[in-house]
């Protein structure tokens, strides 16, 4: 009878999350193992897929373009994430005072966000136009000749970076929340003990967020490795002067649905998958002695 019981008492659980284990099921774990076989196989979409081991991971040992576009995403990565982060906080930090207008100056770092990207890129476009664009009309107001930000291999990059901040509004919503979280007691006592804001901010405010940093370092570690439409959307070619902005995921989707190598694409796509991975697994074991909780 209780065998029975607790048999009745696992149904009745199973039904009522069924909702999210059949979501599950249906919409994340039977299209990765789908696209986990397809990655060992030789499917061009239109066929069926054909069996052929490893080939596609080891062809892609030998791929220029993907160590090419393996070693943009991670240089895009390593100015973008530290970059935002730190704009990111000192933003955060900033409208966390007690000034007039405050209201107004937090709608209008947040308003940029909720702009659709591809306005935004098409925003962007203008305004890093060599000829009649704004960013460098206020360069030859100062007497310097901007550079031909989206058409030059060696300033692709950095526009794209550039750009990158313009999304910040979202993580520095996150760290004001975790700002208005630190007591005040703290402050308090590190005014007593003559610390002065600097020091404030580096011994109460920043082990104070530091969970939030690494919440939201974890978001931008896989936001910036699947950055796909602001560069398709900005370069005239996808792949940009000489490859210099061609991105991880944007090479992808041309094996996928350009070249219809879909075989590839998954074996790319699980390449990605685990080098987010073990980025965010890194960056959880660097966090150890940087990451204080409260109560800790």
């Amino acid at each position: 009878m209780t065998a029975g019981r607790h048999l009745l008492q696992w149904l009745r659980g199973l039904l009522w999350t069924a909702p999210w284990w059949s979501g599950f099921l249906l919409f994340l774990a039977v299209p990765m193992g789908i696209s986990l076989y397809i990655s060992f196989c030789d499917y061009p979409l239109l066929q069926p897929p054909v069996y052929v081991g490893a080939d596609n991971y080891r062809e892609l040992t030998g791929d220029p373009i993907f160590h090419k576009v393996l070693a943009n995403t991670f240089v895009y990565a390593a100015f973008a994430i530290p970059l935002g982060t730190v704009v990111a906080v000192v933003l955060a930090y900033l409208l966390n005072q007690k000034v007039r207008g405050l209201a107004i100056m937090r709608t209008c770092v947040f308003i940029p966000t909720v702009v659709p990207i591809v306005a935004m890129a098409v925003v962007w476009m203008w305004m890093l136009n060599p000829q009649y664009g704004l960013i460098n009309h206020g360069l030859r107001l100062i007497g310097i000749e901007g550079p031909t930000w989206l058409a030059s291999p060696g300033w692709a990059m950095t526009s794209l970076v550039m750009v990158s901040l313009w999304g910040v509004g979202s993580p520095v919503v996150i760290y004001l929340a975790g700002l208005q979280d630190i007591p005040a007691s703290l402050y308090e006592a590190a005014r007593l003990d003559g610390a002065g804001p600097v020091r404030q901010f580096w011994h109460v405010t920043l082990p104070g967020i530091s969970p939030v940093i690494l919440f939201n370092v974890v978001i931008a570690i896989i936001a910036t490795w699947q950055i796909f439409a602001l560069p398709y959307v900005m370069m005239k070619s996808s792949a940009g002067p000489d490859r210099s902005t061609y991105f991880y995921t944007m090479y992808l989707f041309d094996n996928a649905f350009r070249y219809l190598k879909m075989g590839y694409a998954s074996a790319m796509a699980w390449i990605q998958f685990l080098i987010i991975l073990a980025l965010t697994g890194l960056v959880f074991w660097l966090s150890r002695r940087m990451v204080h909780y409260r109560g800790a």
